[in-house]
């Protein structure tokens, strides 16, 4: 029987996949966040304000338009929860983003669920869904606008 609070290997596999697709994200690299996803027609990804995009297709054009029009992103992330079921797993985390665009700085504090699937010995992103928490703000920040 494995002890509360401790980490088993599966576990820390999906935390470390996890970790990858997040530093993809900071990183604004499309090589990076292509190395991450599952390449299949069923894959998902929802983010804040947007529509569910089905298909890696869809999936890698909203990375690459998102890249494209943003200029820098600092992304950190909390309470990842993590479970394991076979080859499936899923974290849910709390995502503190802010993010330089075009138009000007956002910050937000994001529930994320980003599941996984383990192909070839390698987990894999199959869904990501993001949902902003209102009234929130990223740690180390203030909502006083200066």
């Amino acid at each position: 029987m494995a002890m509360p609070g401790v980490i088993k290997p599966d576990e820390e596999e999906v935390l470390e996949a996890n970790r990858a697709f997040y530093e993809a994200l900071g990183s604004l690299d499309l090589a990076r966040m292509d190395a991450v996803w599952l390449r299949a027609d069923w894959v998902r990804c929802l983010h804040p304000g947007w529509e569910l995009l089905v298909g890696w297709e869809e999936v890698r054009t909203s990375w690459a338009d998102i890249f494209r029009s943003t200029t820098r992103m600092l992304i950190s992330i909390s309470r990842p929860l993590v479970h394991v079921a076979g080859d499936t797993a899923w974290v849910s985390c709390l995502q503190n983003v802010t993010s330089a665009h075009l138009e000007g700085l956002a910050t937000a504090v994001i529930e994320a669920t980003n599941i996984f699937v383990r192909r070839q010995g390698r987990w894999l992103m199959v869904h990501h869904h993001t949902t902003p928490l209102p009234g929130q703000v990223p740690a180390g920040t203030s909502n006083t606008v200066q």
